[in-house]
C-alpha cells in the first residue's frame, strides 16, 4: 500500500473488548480461579470478533470461549459464550447476562 503524502497508512482494524467488558468477564474468570477451576486465559482480537478463550490447563484446548461478534448484534447478540465442542452455551446483546451461565455460585463447606 503506498502512502499519500503526509498521511500515514490506515491501520489495520480489529474487534476488541473494552475495558467495562473485560472487568466483567475478568470479575467471572478470578471467582473460577480462585475455585479451582480454571488456571489460565488467552485473549484475541481478531479482524471480525474478539475472542477470550478459558483454560482448565494451558496445553489443553480452551473449555469455554466468550466472543464478542459485532456482526450479530442486531440479531441474536454481539456476546456468546460457547462450549469446547462448539455449542453456543448462551448467546444475547448484554454480556452480564451471557456470562451468568459460567458463574457457578461457590458453596460454604462447614467443617
Amino acid at each position: 500500500m503506498v502512502a499519500l503524502a503526509g498521511r500515514a497508512p490506515p491501520s489495520p482494524r480489529y474487534v476488541a473488548f473494552d475495558r467495562h467488558e473485560l472487568n466483567q468477564i475478568l470479575r467471572v474468570y478470578g471467582r473460577m480461579v480462585a475455585a479451582g477451576e480454571w488456571r489460565d486465559y488467552a485473549i484475541d482480537h481478531l479482524k471480525d470478533k474478539a475472542v477470550f478463550s478459558i483454560f482448565r490447563r494451558t496445553s489443553e484446548m480452551p473449555l469455554f470461549r466468550v466472543e464478542k461478534d459485532p456482526s450479530l448484534d442486531r440479531r441474536q447478540g454481539a456476546y456468546s459464550v460457547i462450549a469446547a465442542g462448539g455449542y453456543i452455551m448462551k448467546r444475547g446483546h448484554d454480556l452480564r447476562q451471557v456470562l451468568t451461565i459460567l458463574d457457578k455460585q461457590l458453596k460454604l463447606v462447614e467443617g
